[in-house]
C-alpha cells in the first residue's frame, strides 16, 4: 500500500488501510485516518491530523508554514475531517499560533491549485473550484460554493449557501444564501443552491422578502436588521439575520441588476 519510493517519517502514524503513492513525503507530525489516499508527490507536515477516507491528488501540500512574518517557526496545528477530495497542487498552511488550529470539516472538494491560508475555518459539503484564494482567518460556511478564481480577503466569512461567481473578489462578508459577483457586490439568493438543499418554498419566498428588505429598500443596514427581527421568524431568516447583525467587516453590497438569480416563480 505504501510506494518504496514514498519517504515517511518513523513518528508518523498512518492507518494501516492508507495508500502512498510515488515519491510522496509525509514527516513526523502527521496522522492518517483510514482509508486514505495520498497520491504521487503529494507532501504531508506540520501538526497536521486527518481523517478517514480523504483522497489528496498529485502535487498536494497539506500543513506547510503559515506565510505569515509574524510566523517564527513554532509547531502549529491543521485538522482535517472525513471524506474530502484533494485535487491536483491544492495547498492548505497550518496556524500561525500554537493555541489555534486551521480547520477542514467533511466531504468537501477542493480542485486544482485552490489555497487554503492559515487558520481558515471550513465547513462541510464546501466547493472550491480551480484557483480560488483564500486569505487568513477565513471562515467558510456550511455548503457554501466558491467559484474558479475567486478571492476572499483576511478576514471575512462566507456563509452556509452562499455562492461566489466565477473571478468574483470579496473584502467583506458574503451572507448565507446570497450570490457574489465582481468586487463586493451581490445580485440576489442561491436559489438552485436553496432548493438543492431542501428549503420549501415558503421559507424562499421569505429569504427573498427579507433580501429585499435589508439589502434593496435604503435603509440602514444596523437599523434594517433590528427591524426584520420583528417581522421575519422563519429559520432560514434568522441565520440570515444572525449573520449580517455579527458582521465586523460591513457585508457585501447588493448591485440590483436586472434579472438577479434570485427571480422565481414560487
Amino acid at each position: 500500500m505504501i510506494h518504496p519510493t514514498a519517504i515517511i517519517h518513523p513518528q508518523a502514524k498512518l492507518d494501516t488501510t492508507v495508500q502512498v503513492g510515488p515519491f510522496a513525503v509525509i514527516d513526523g507530525g502527521v496522522e492518517l485516518g483510514a482509508n486514505c489516499v495520498v497520491g504521487p508527490h503529494v507532501y504531508l507536515t506540520g501538526e497536521t491530523k486527518i481523517g478517514a477516507h480523504n483522497h489528496f491528488h498529485a502535487g498536494c501540500v497539506i500543513g506547510d508554514a503559515p506565510q505569515d512574518l509574524k510566523y517564527k517557526g513554532e509547531p502549529t496545528r491543521l485538522r482535517i475531517g472525513d471524506n474530502n477530495v484533494f485535487r491536483e497542487h491544492f495547498t492548505i498552511h497550518r496556524s500561525n499560533k500554537p493555541d489555534a488550529e486551521t480547520i477542514v470539516g467533511a466531504h468537501n472538494f477542493f480542485m486544482a491549485n485552490s489555497h487554503v491560508a492559515h487558520n481558515c475555518a471550513i465547513g462541510d459539503q464546501v466547493i472550491f473550484a480551480n484557483g480560488a484564494l483564500l486569505g487568513g482567518h477565513v471562515e467558510v460556511q456550511d455548503r457554501a460554493f466558491i467559484s474558479g478564481n475567486c478571492l476572499v480577503h483576511q478576514f471575512c466569512r462566507v456563509g452556509t449557501l452562499a455562492l461566489m461567481q466565477g473571478g468574483a473578489a470579496i473584502s467583506k462578508d458574503l451572507p448565507p444564501f446570497c450570490v457574489a459577483l465582481c468586487e463586493n457586490e451581490m445580485c440576489g439568493l442561491n436559489v438552485v443552491g436553496l432548493r438543492r438543499a431542501g428549503v420549501t418554498a415558503a421559507e424562499r419566498m421569505e429569504l427573498k422578502r427579507l433580501y429585499h428588505f435589508l439589502f434593496r429598500s435604503g435603509k440602514n443596514l444596523r437599523a434594517g436588521v433590528e427591524d426584520a427581527k420583528r417581522n421575519f421568524s422563519g429559520t432560514t431568516a434568522n441565520v440570515l439575520l444572525d449573520f449580517v447583525a455579527g458582521a465586523k467587516r460591513g457585508v457585501c453590497a447588493d448591485v440590483g441588476h436586472a434579472g438577479e438569480p434570485d427571480s422565481e416563480k414560487s
